[in-house]
C-alpha cells in the first residue's frame, strides 16, 4: 500500500491506518506491531515518517516503544488515553468503585442558544444528556453536543456506551481534546438529577477536535465532588 501526499501529511495517514488496525484487532493488545523497516517497506515512506506516526500513537496511549524490543500495543479502544493522564473513569474503576451510566435524553437544540455551539456547529445540533452514578449515587451530569451530520443511534441502551466509540464507528477520527475547568451552579433540573440543592459545583468543559481541527463534540459536566474528588492520575 503506497501513500500519497494528495491525502495529506504521510505520517497522519500512516497513523490512522495503524490505529485502525489496532482497534480492529489486526494488531492485538499486548503484541508487537511490525518493525519500522517493515512499515517503511509496506507503505513506501521514510523511516522518519514511520517514527513520527508511531510517536503520535504513543502519545495517545495506543502503543509503547521500547529499545531492543519493539512497539507494543497497549490499548485498542477507539479513544485511548486523552493525554499522558489516565482517564478519570478508568481510575475510579481500577480503585474498585462501581461507575454506571444512565441515559437521560437525546434531543435537538438551537445552536444560537450557546456561544460555543453557534461558533462551531450549524443552526442545530444534537444534545445527549447522561448521568454517571458512583456506587449507585448520582455523581456526574453530562450534556454532550454533537453536529447533526453525525448519525446517532436512537436506542437508549446503545447511547449508554462510549460516545467516542459510537462517533468513531460513524467515521469521526479524533485528533485532540481540550478540557477547561471552572465552578458553576447547575440549573434546577440538573441539581434534581444529582439529588442535591443548587450550589457551586466543579464544572468541566471538553472540546473534541477531529483531524481537520473541527470541533466534533462539546460537553459540559457537573461533578458532585462531595462524593469523590476529581483525580488526574499521570503515568511517568
Amino acid at each position: 500500500m503506497k501513500l500519497t501526499l494528495k491525502k495529506g501529511p504521510l505520517y497522519l495517514q500512516l497513523e490512522e491506518i495503524l490505529k485502525e488496525r489496532i482497534i480492529s484487532g489486526q494488531y492485538p493488545k499486548n503484541t508487537l506491531i511490525p518493525s519500522e523497516p517493515e512499515l517503511k517497506e509496506e507503505f513506501g515512506v521514510s523511516i522518519i515518517t514511520v517514527r513520527k506516526a508511531v510517536e503520535q500513537l504513543s502519545q495517545q496511549g495506543y502503543v509503547e516503544k521500547r529499545s531492543g524490543i519493539g512497539t507494543t500495543v497497549l490499548d485498542n479502544n477507539a479513544i485511548s488515553k486523552l493525554s499522558k493522564g489516565q482517564r478519570f473513569s478508568e481510575y475510579l474503576l481500577e480503585e474498585g468503585h462501581d461507575l454506571s451510566k444512565e441515559f437521560i435524553d437525546l434531543f435537538v437544540v438551537d445552536s444560537k442558544t450557546h456561544h460555543v455551539l453557534e461558533s462551531h456547529f450549524h443552526s442545530k445540533c444534537y444534545c445527549i444528556e447522561r448521568l454517571y452514578k458512583f456506587n449507585q449515587k448520582p455523581y456526574i451530569h453530562f450534556k454532550h453536543y454533537i453536529p447533526q451530520h453525525i448519525s446517532l443511534p436512537s436506542d437508549p441502551e446503545y447511547l449508554q456506551n462510549s460516545l467516542y466509540e459510537i462517533m468513531y464507528q460513524q467515521g469521526v477520527r479524533f485528533h485532540r481534546f481540550k478540557d477547561e475547568f471552572g465552578v458553576g451552579i447547575p440549573d434546577e433540573k440538573i441539581a434534581e438529577k444529582l439529588s442535591i440543592d443548587q450550589r457551586p459545583l466543579l464544572q468541566r468543559f471538553r472540546f473534541s477536535f477531529d483531524l481537520n481541527e473541527k470541533l466534533v463534540e462539546y460537553s459540559e459536566a457537573f461533578y458532585n465532588t462531595e462524593i469523590h474528588r476529581y483525580v488526574v492520575n499521570f503515568d511517568m
